[in-house]
């Protein structure tokens, strides 16, 4: 059979034809016919290629535009379906289905969904998307746990971006504290790699470091990496004083950072506002911050 041949044979399969008519759907942005076109494929036995289940991802995660909401909400939900139906058919997906995915779990604020994909671009090594994925959710409200924060570590680790792998250190330690042993398995690779031993600044402002250490609460300084050369990493304990078995230095007490503060203070107005002393509350609050004043307190003073 000559190539022609091929080609036009290959056009008017069953899989050619839905090919056909799916690439027609998405330049009319017609997701309802598209929608269709699946199910008919389905049930008929059709396989979907890598490029179709991509054109019904793309314009299930472009829906917005499409202006009637029962069809967003449609496509939404369809889109999420495809999506898992795109991996136990085996079809390994690309750049474009991630960037289509990624869409789907934030117009859903599908947690679940987002750090799903996280893990798998960190099997595809595909650090940028994984990124987009993590600062939508962060932007939705959605708040990281430490499976998936040691995902983006490795991912981080591996494709050697020193600041992500910085970032993704204290998030862990501002969210998780005590990690599991994968997580310090991931964080022990990367402070004996060569990345972790030249990264340091050499060269720093000693007083912002001291700035930073005072604003953070006393436990950290967030000014990055400072010096150079390798790492000394061991696993050791706490005796019951609180000293280390390793390098003899004894814990101390930290101050909660100023967010952490602000956080703990408004959740116990919420909480005090909420009790039947509400009035009296607030009227406490209110002579709280005009005693605060400087024209109060001067006003006191007279």
């Amino acid at each position: 059979m000559s190539n022609k041949a091929r080609k036009k044979a290959s056009r008017e399969s069953p899989e050619g034809v839905l090919r056909f008519k799916l690439d027609m759907c998405s330049k009319r942005g017609d997701v309802v016919e598209a929608l269709r076109l699946y199910d008919e494929a389905r049930s008929l036995g059709v396989p979907l290629s890598q490029h179709n289940y991509n054109v019904l991802l793309y314009l299930c995660s472009c829906s917005g535009s499409n202006g009637d909401e029962n069809v967003v909400n449609l496509a939404l939900k369809r889109g999420f379906e495809i999506f898992k139906q795109m991996g136990v058919d085996g079809i390994e997906p690309n750049e474009a289905t991630f960037t289509s995915a990624a869409r789907l779990a934030c117009a859903m604020e599908d947690p679940e969904m987002a750090f799903s994909l996280v893990k798998q671009m960190k099997s595809c090594g595909d650090a940028n998307r994984a990124y987009e994925v993590d600062a939508h959710m962060v932007e939705s409200g959605v708040v990281a746990e430490e499976p998936e924060l040691c995902a983006l570590l490795g991912l981080s680790v591996e494709s050697r971006w020193v600041d992500q792998v910085y970032e993704m250190m204290h998030r862990l330690r501002a969210s998780v504290r005590q990690v599991s042993e994968s997580t310090a398995e991931v964080v022990e690779r990367w402070f004996n790699s060569e990345d972790a031993a030249g990264v340091g600044e050499e060269n720093w402002d000693v007083g912002k470091v001291r700035e930073g250490v005072v604003k953070g609460g006393g436990g950290w300084h967030g000014q990055g990496w400072l010096g150079k050369g390798k790492w000394k990493v061991v696993r050791t304990e706490m005796d019951e004083a609180g000293v280390c078995q390793s390098c003899g230095e004894k814990l101390v007490g930290i101050d909660i950072d100023p967010r952490e503060t602000e956080n703990f203070a408004s959740s116990l107005t919420k909480l005090a506002c909420q009790r039947e002393v509400k009035a009296d509350f607030v009227q406490f609050q209110v002579w709280h911050q005009l005693s605060a004043s400087p024209k109060f307190l001067r006003f006191m003073e007279n």
